[in-house]
């Protein structure tokens, strides 16, 4: 699945071009192009006219040719290097080539004939171009030649007398260039405002962007008509939805999905409710159920338009898993307690108990079947001792001295032990993986966690099966809820068995709880307390059929505030 991008627009707004309704002047090649096309029209223009007056003015016709010749040839360089190269064009470069535009113009305007004064308003053309392209005193000049040039052509070359229409032209010259010259330049400012809102706008989207994408909690807006106007990835990858569904309408698909989430954003969108902190659920494709916590704003898109709903929810999984670890640590803790008083009461007399028989059983008058009950007492005696020193055990977890130890030296000698248990049969693999991995540690305690693991896989395997264990250095990000542990090493502990029923699965590391028949239901109590007299973290993955899977997670050095 492809997370949609955090600010994918709507469909509807995706060809919207950028700046809207806001004009601009064109970019120095754009009036080049312009000016250049001009300038072969006029050119055009004058041989045409030329062409026209060659039987009547032959000289001034063939002039007229050389000057078109000759400006076309000025003007090719122009166009290579400022057309097809892009290369740029200084003030004074385009000032020159104002010249060759206004001497042609000048020249339609001396050939024009009887259409003379229709013609000199090509010089607003030029005068219009050059005020645009060129700064404010350059464009002055490109208007000051042109007046020139009209005067000096009508007064002097054609002798034709002043007169109001001559006026008239001027003043028109002069205001289309104080007028382009306002307009262009208050195009160029609002052009540069425009594009610095645009690239502050870039760069809030950017930011926005980053944050969005990146933060753990899912960020979701639907709008007044129930589509799905934004989804940030972590939001698309918790409720499976691809980027085709923005636009889409998508309250079904919440309701089906996440019916908590579905009714706080509906309660928004019609009665404005908003919701500070809710929990619901999520269902995933798979089946899976996952809690969440959620809080949904409410705000208008846009004045007096439609009403959207965001929705922030977090996935709730690992605070619940880290919650559940604490409390067990606490319940263990009461047991322990409880365990090492009832241990230190029961154990005395249980020994006066068993002394006064013992002494029974060996008297001269006892009969056959006052020594086989005597003998069956101190045997479930024993038996009671030997439990009583697991209660105490449990409540004896502690870290009593921590030093350097290297934790696959540790495995290798467990599995050596274990191998020679009589529940390890012949039929059960015993595998160590994993490179050296020395951390800081009780070596008791962590002889205890690992005996305990190893052994209730060998048991769980029923005789045929594999138990593999694996060390090494993990990655801090690895550990769940984002539960500091400096420097994590991993011990995962996984066989081949049965798995664990899910009832079971719940309870597993309280205390007197067992899977196997017979068992004390102590074992996997205390890996809980050892690894939590380490400050560390034990998590079960097991499901029927499937084996089961014990991760241990220790620090390999003391925690900042122990080393204070």
């Amino acid at each position: 699945m492809g997370p949609a991008h955090p600010l994918s627009p709507r469909p509807a707004d995706r060809d919207a071009p950028a700046g809207r309704g806001l004009p601009d002047v064109p970019d120095q090649r754009t009036l080049l192009i312009g000016i250049f096309a001009l300038r072969g029209i006029l050119c055009l223009t004058l041989l045409a006219r030329a062409g026209f007056l060659w039987t009547e003015r032959p000289e001034v016709a063939f002039i007229a040719a050389v000057g078109v010749l000759l400006t076309l040839l000025l003007s090719a360089p122009g166009v290579y290097r400022y057309v097809i190269r892009r290369e740029p064009a200084g003030s004074l470069v385009l000032f020159a080539h104002s010249f060759l535009d206004l001497a042609l113009v000048t020249g339609l305007v001396h050939l024009g004939g009887p259409i003379a004064s229709e013609l000199a308003s090509l010089y607003i053309l030029v005068i219009a171009g050059y005020a645009v392209a060129l700064p404010f005193w350059y464009g002055l000049g490109v208007a000051a030649l042109a007046v020139g040039a009209y005067l000096g052509d009508t007064l002097v070359l054609l002798s034709q007398p002043a007169h109001p229409g001559l006026l008239g032209q001027i003043l028109i010259f002069a205001f289309v260039f104080v007028l382009v010259t306002a307009l262009s330049r208050r195009l160029r400012e609002t052009a540069l405002r425009h594009s610095r809102l645009e690239r502050e706008l870039a760069r809030v989207r950017l930011e926005a962007g980053e944050i969005l994408s990146n933060i753990r909690a899912g960020v979701l807006t639907v709008d007044g008509d129930g589509r799905l106007a934004f989804v940030n990835p972590p939001a698309a990858r918790l409720l499976e939805l691809d980027e085709g569904w923005l636009g889409a309408p998508v309250l079904d698909r919440l309701r089906a999905v996440a019916p908590e989430l579905h009714d706080a954003i509906v309660s928004g969108i019609r009665h404005g409710l908003r919701v500070g902190r809710g929990e619901g659920t999520v269902r995933l494709l798979d089946g899976t159920v996952l809690p969440i916590g959620l809080s949904t704003a409410t705000f208008e898109r846009a004045a007096g338009g439609e009403t959207a709903v965001t929705a922030i929810f977090t996935d709730l999984s690992e605070l619940k898993e880290l919650q559940d670890l604490q409390r067990r640590a606490e319940r263990l803790e009461a047991v322990a307690s409880l365990s090492a008083a009832l241990a230190h009461e029961i154990r005395n007399p249980l020994a006066s108990i068993r002394s006064s028989v013992e002494q029974l059983a060996a008297a001269t008058g006892a009969d056959d079947d006052s020594r086989v009950l005597s003998r069956l007492i101190m045997r479930e005696s024993d038996r009671l001792n030997r439990l009583l020193g697991e209660f105490l055990d449990f409540s004896r977890v502690r870290t009593a001295t921590l030093g350097d130890v290297d934790l696959r030296a540790s495995a290798q000698a467990t599995l050596d032990l274990i191998r020679e248990h009589p529940d390890c049969g012949p039929g059960v693999s015993l595998r160590l993986d994993g490179p050296a991995t020395p951390l800081l540690a009780d070596e008791d305690l962590l002889h205890r966690i690992l005996s305990n693991l190893v052994l209730n896989a060998v048991q769980a395997c029923g005789g045929t099966g594999e138990v593999r264990v694996r060390v090494g250095p993990a990655d801090p990000d690895e550990v769940p809820g984002g539960v500091s542990i400096p420097a994590p090493v991993r011990l995962v502990v996984e066989d081949t068995g049965p798995g664990i029923d899910p009832d079971l699965r719940e309870r597993l590391f309280q205390p007197f709880v067992s899977g196997r028949p017979g068992g004390s239901g102590l074992g996997l109590a205390i890996v809980q307390r050892a690894v939590d007299a380490h400050r560390g973290m034990v998590l079960l993955d097991a499901e029927p059929g499937r084996g089961a899977r014990f991760t241990v997670y220790l620090p390999s050095r003391p925690y900042r505030e122990d080393q204070a």
